[in-house]
């Protein structure tokens, strides 16, 4: 099943909408973090702060205390099986053409660098996101099991319905269809974004349109028409940028 985006800004020439395949639903009903659906996994939808004080900058291992990630869920019959699987973050898909997102509550970043390890089976993506902000918007970059990457504004209409602008689709020589095994990073600086893959920056963004200053960084992860999908995080790391 393919998704459709509201192409926000198209010329008068084009039609409002166009189809993107395996990218999520403008309008899909959706929780938001503050308010996690009772069918979420509980391994992955806590939303308290760990007693210890997260660091600015950490890496997470996936190895400890996960309470300062709360996760939300569009599209898809079924809720994912989320858990800790032998020091990495392993989410399961079991229905078609559903997104987790789990972002990280204890910091707000105007510079930031995420980086994740990632791998899964070969139909789905993997991504990142960074600054979230319930009230603006959320800059949200994935890899996809196709061979191509994506750059996503996203930003919620009203509660519980979201809306994805695509600002760039495309392939890489990075990328290699059917391989969903790489290190991924974004560097969120000002009104730039920096894309990686496997440490080595590809694209450089100007983003200054969408109007983010700061917000918070997170991951996601979704399967498409062919399930199971199971999606791995071995680590995440949130840095200064260089």
């Amino acid at each position: 099943m393919k998704k459709l985006f509201l192409l926000l800004g198209c010329l008068a020439a084009l039609t409002a909408c166009q189809t993107i395949a395996a990218e999520p639903n403008p309008t899909t009903q959706v929780s938001s973090p503050s308010a996690m659906p009772a069918t979420a996994t509980a391994s992955a939808t806590a939303t308290r702060l760990p007693a210890t004080p997260v660091p600015l900058f950490f890496s997470e291992e996936f190895n400890a205390d996960l309470g300062a990630w709360a996760s939300f869920q569009t599209g898809g019959a079924e809720a994912p099986e989320v858990g800790l699987k032998t020091d990495l973050l392993q989410i399961e898909f079991t229905s078609p053409n559903t997104w987790y997102y789990a972002i990280h509550n204890a910091h707000e970043y105007s510079h930031v660098l995420i980086r994740a390890a990632v791998s899964g089976t070969s139909a789905g993506s993997l991504g990142l996101i960074c600054q979230y902000s319930e009230a603006k918007g959320w800059y949200e970059f994935n890899l996809a099991s196709n061979g191509t990457y994506s750059l996503l504004f996203g930003q919620w209409l009203k509660q519980d319905i979201a809306q994805y602008t695509p600002i760039e689709i495309n392939t890489s020589e990075y990328l290699q269809a059917g391989n969903l095994t790489y290190e991924i990073g974004m560097t969120c600086e000002n009104n730039t974004l920096l894309l990686q893959i496997n440490e080595k920056v590809f694209r450089k963004v100007d983003v200054t349109r969408y109007g983010l200053s700061k917000g918070k960084v997170g991951i996601n992860a979704s399967s498409f028409d062919e399930v199971p999908m199971t999606a791995n995080f071995d680590w995440v790391k949130v840095e200064s940028p260089k």
